[in-house]
């Protein structure tokens, strides 16, 4: 029996999405217990050239926000893109979150062969449905996501593989 294209996405996409809220828990912890500004976290590079953690979690919920839209033809919310608390950022999370429970399932089911054209940077992409699904959304959900863990991680932020794979503390 195959999956469907909502059973591939939205629980995946919810999951991911609640761990990282969890993990934003621990950053604002941890920023409390070092008594250390928290936009000291939300503003880390891992290097130079690459987006801030805040930056990590804007693309993380927009790659599920945006996806889902692609894939559904549903309209996805626009947001402003001007988060950089902790606290801002767990809105925005929580936000993508709503959004994704109004979708329904039959709007993603059977999108596996729907032409999505999308940019990525400068240039434009364009595939199927469930390649898109399975090559372009999970994936850059995942790198986002790992992303600001490993920021949180490098900063010593207390977060284990559970957090990340659960959203629940070792």
């Amino acid at each position: 029996m195959s999956i469907s294209m909502s059973s591939a996405s939205l629980p995946i996409f919810n999951a991911m999405l609640g761990n990282l809220n969890h993990i934003l828990d621990k950053a604002q912890a941890f920023a409390v217990a070092k008594k250390c500004d928290p936009l000291v976290l939300t503003h880390f590079r891992l290097a130079p050239d690459m987006l801030p953690f805040s930056g990590q979690i804007l693309i993380a919920c927009d790659t599920a926000k945006n996806g889902t839209a692609r894939l559904s033809g549903v309209d996805a919310p626009k947001y402003d893109d001007n988060e950089v608390t902790l606290s801002e950022l767990k809105a925005r999370i929580q936000k993508t979150l709503d959004y994704l429970a109004t979708v329904p399932n039959s709007a993603l089911d059977g999108t596996e062969e729907k032409v999505i054209t999308f940019q990525a940077g400068p240039v434009s992409r364009t595939m199927l449905g469930e390649a898109y699904l399975k090559l372009w959304l999970l994936p850059n959900l995942f790198f986002h996501i790992t992303m600001a863990y490993a920021m949180l991680r490098h900063n010593g932020v207390d977060l284990g593989k559970l957090d990340y794979l659960t959203g629940e503390n070792n």
